[in-house]
């Protein structure tokens, strides 16, 4: 390995930025153990040698397929190939998954199950599903059916992007012969014969196809994600190839244990791919970061001006609204800097941007100042970009060494999405992105001390830290009953399986037996968590459903209200405007009728401070839902809106499925969760301008205080009326405000009906 001076290792000492605080980083540490390196002259001769054979490759297939153009077509569509297929055909076979093509056909004829190692920008994920493709296609002419492949991500972005990219690859319109299926929204037509889809699609398939019949190829990507719906998959899927011995599994992973899939799927075949890499320079801060975010934009404007290697930035934040902070906070200081500075392109990616813009993440850097000054591109995304998207030209990596997790707490019945540090393991795929081009740098905003003795080695499998309320009734609706002996790979903890089982049989999903019941298997028909459906379903029978379509449908999507810090006070205004008295549900509804009148007006939602992105997709997740409640002869209706009991039933739908959600308040003047007995406050962000005494919640928010958020004011007897049975007095705790009043309810109630 080239051992680099300490002139070359450090950042540059002099930068003569205007309001831009200096940070200082210890030493690169580079070592074996965390990225792989090669000498760039070896580098250079493969990657030479690559380009030849490249080149060789692409000139004799041209002249094969030349020979036979007059005969042969794209067998997708009956056309000939134009001139762009000719032109990613080069670039794919530059891959370095292009050189194992004939080994993985080898090993996919022998073989019902596959692991395989690809390191990030391997090709793994474009190519081996059209391999599969191929393979799927002759099996099929020869037994004259039809054939399909699947590929699973665990991210709808992934799966938009890639189906994009390979239908581009394979000269045929995206949504026909390739596709894509995600929460909501399907891209796909009879004709597709390539599917890119969430994992959690593929589980929702699964339920109406428990033998996935339609496909004679499964690819779960990303298996080293270890998502709730992989982790569910791979333990069905093991179970359908005893009973397929036609349905061929392809397990990808981007990270070296694939040794655990290997041995669960009983020793299968492991093929490893090489990325390309590049020497990765790595840098640590001398002393922890106290605010990571504000250390990133520095960070990012010292790389744009100091930096004299080309070369584009990718940083790494948790959320949308960390995104857009720091996007508009670098378009600030690059303002500062003047004109004589090259151009930077701020660019946010996360999963609920709209697939135009996720696409921007591709466009090419800007072009140098005429001065020399070096323009860049500056990608600002989720852990998205970690393994699940391959970014070219990135050089510069800023990694502060946070992410989103979820977190369950089954004593208290809370799962809330925090602020988790990162594994070593996503930390060096992160470090990794800086050396897909060219040797690159990697920023840590986090001590070595940190990374070494603080960070676990891998991210906790989904499944050991969430609430698996979705899971076990899907798991019902596949008809898998024991599931104590379902062979998950890494078992959840029984209290957290006790306590879905729990919230089902309250919710009435279940019986007293475990046995799903009829509300129960319409329940898992909804791609929603198990109190939404239940909520939506009771509706119906509430004249309300349409409501709660639109109620469901503002609760599925992110946040509506847009706050910027500059205009807080009017963004606060306008929001009151839509204020319902009886709390943050109800003004979701008027914000979602007032943006139909408004013939969902992007000017409207400016001038109103509402995120009109959210509003569309709010309005595309309620049309896929009336489908579902249409193709199950569930009624849409309304009260009538000037009757008295119009807000009164949409609250009381709001209860049948929320009513493990409430808060008490106190005489002591705090609000206290019924039965777990948990101190809570309103969340800042509600409309209430009271206290209600019984507050039904959407969302349990842990930060230095526990907060509920999304409150709706609801009334004590319809909870005794809508759930006895959670509200059986007797199995609350002794001494409560909640159970004293609620005694007094009933009693009350008694001597009325007597």
């Amino acid at each position: 390995m080239e051992t680099k001076t300490a002139e070359q290792r450090k950042v540059s000492d002099e930068f003569k930025v205007p309001a831009i605080k200096k940070q200082k980083f210890d030493a690169p540490v580079v070592n074996k153990q965390d990225i792989q390196i090669e000498t760039a002259n070896n580098r250079k001769r493969h990657l030479d040698d690559t380009s030849e054979a490249t080149a060789a490759k692409v000139q004799t297939f041209k002249r094969e397929e030349t020979q036979i153009d007059l005969s042969k077509r794209n067998p997708l569509t009956g056309r000939p190939y134009t001139q762009r297929f000719w032109d990613l055909l080069k670039k794919r076979m530059g891959l370095p998954v292009w050189d194992y093509r004939e080994k993985f056909m080898e090993l996919l004829n022998k073989n019902q199950c596959i692991t395989l190692v690809g390191e990030t920008g391997s090709g793994k994920t474009t190519q081996i599903p059209q391999w599969c493709m191929d393979f799927a296609r002759e099996k099929g002419a020869l037994a004259n059916r039809k054939y399909m492949v699947s590929c699973t991500q665990p991210r709808r972005v992934a799966a938009m992007s890639v189906a994009t990219r390979v239908a581009e690859e394979l000269d045929v319109s995206l949504g026909q012969e390739v596709g894509y299926s995600i929460r909501f929204e399907d891209c796909v037509s009879d004709r597709t014969v390539l599917k890119y889809c969430t994992d959690g699609m593929l589980l929702r398939e699964a339920m109406n196809n428990p033998l996935l019949e339609q496909y004679n190829v499964v690819l779960l990507d990303e298996a080293h994600e270890r998502t709730l719906a992989t982790d569910i998959l791979m333990g069905l899927i093991k179970e359908i190839i005893r009973q397929r011995q036609d349905l061929k599994i392809i397990v990808m992973s981007a990270t070296l244990d694939a040794g655990k899939f290997q041995n669960y799927f009983d020793s299968c075949p492991l093929l490893s791919v090489p990325g390309r890499t590049f020497p990765v320079e790595i840098f640590y801060t001398p002393e922890p970061e106290r605010d990571y975010l504000e250390a990133a934009v520095r960070t990012v404007i010292q790389i744009h001006v100091c930096e004299e290697v080309e070369g584009d930035i990718l940083l790494f934040l948790t959320g949308q609204e960390e995104i857009e902070d720091a996007c508009k906070r670098i378009r600030r200081e690059l303002q500062n800097l003047g004109p004589e500075t090259g151009d930077l392109l701020c660019i946010p990616l996360y999963s609920t941007l709209p697939p135009n813009q996720q696409q921007r993440i591709f466009d090419s850097a800007p072009p140098n100042k005429a001065n020399g000054a070096i323009s860049r591109k500056c990608v600002v995304s989720t852990n998205i970009a970690e393994t699940s998207l391959t970014i070219d030209g990135v050089v510069f990596v800023i990694d502060p060494g946070f992410s989103k997790q979820k977190v369950y707490n089954p004593r208290i019945r809370v799962e809330s999405l925090l602020v988790c540090p990162i594994s070593k393991a996503s930390a060096m795929q992160r470090a990794g992105r800086a050396g897909r081009t060219k040797p690159g740098k990697c920023f840590r905003l986090y001590t070595e001390k940190a990374y070494k003795n603080e960070m676990q080695e891998q991210t906790y499998p989904e499944i050991l830290r969430s609430n698996l309320g979705t899971v076990v009734l899907q798991l019902k609706k596949l008809g898998i009953d024991d599931l104590v002996h379902f062979d998950f790979m890494d078992p959840p903890a029984p209290e957290t399986l006790m306590r879905a089982l729990e919230l089902l049989n309250y919710l009435s999903a279940i019986d007293d037996n475990g046995e799903l019941t009829q509300l129960g298997s319409l329940m898992a028909e909804f791609p929603l968590d198990p109190q939404l459906a239940k909520m939506l379903i009771a509706s119906t029978d509430l004249s309300c459903s349409n409501e709660i379509l639109s109620i469901t449908a503002m609760l599925s999507v992110p946040q509506c209200f847009v706050r910027p810090n500059e205009v807080k006070r009017a963004a606060d205004e306008a929001k009151a405007r839509f204020a319902h008295v009886d709390g943050d549900h109800l003004t979701l509804l008027n914000v979602y009728h007032a943006f139909k009148q408004h013939k969902e007006d992007p000017q409207w939602c400016y001038e109103n401070f509402i995120n009109y992105r959210a509003l569309k997709n709010a309005d595309e997740v309620r049309a896929q839902l009336a489908k579902i409640m249409d193709k199950f002869n569930l009624k849409r209706v309304s009260t009538d809106f000037n009757s008295r009991d119009y807000y009164i039933n949409i609250r009381k739908a709001l209860v049948a499925g929320f009513f493990m959600q409430v808060a008490h308040l106190e005489r002591s003047g705090h609000y206290v969760t019924i039965k777990d007995n948990q101190l809570v406050n309103l969340h800042p962000s509600s409309v209430l301008d009271h206290k209600p005494e019984w507050a039904l919640y959407n969302e349990f928010v842990l930060t230095s205080k526990n907060y509920i958020r999304t409150v709706t004011d609801v009334r004590p007897e319809w909870l005794i009326q809508m759930a006895p049975t959670y509200y059986d007095l007797n199995s609350f705790p002794d001494g409560s405000d909640a159970k004293r009043k609620l005694y007094a309810i009933i009693a009350t109630s008694k001597k009325t009906h007597q």
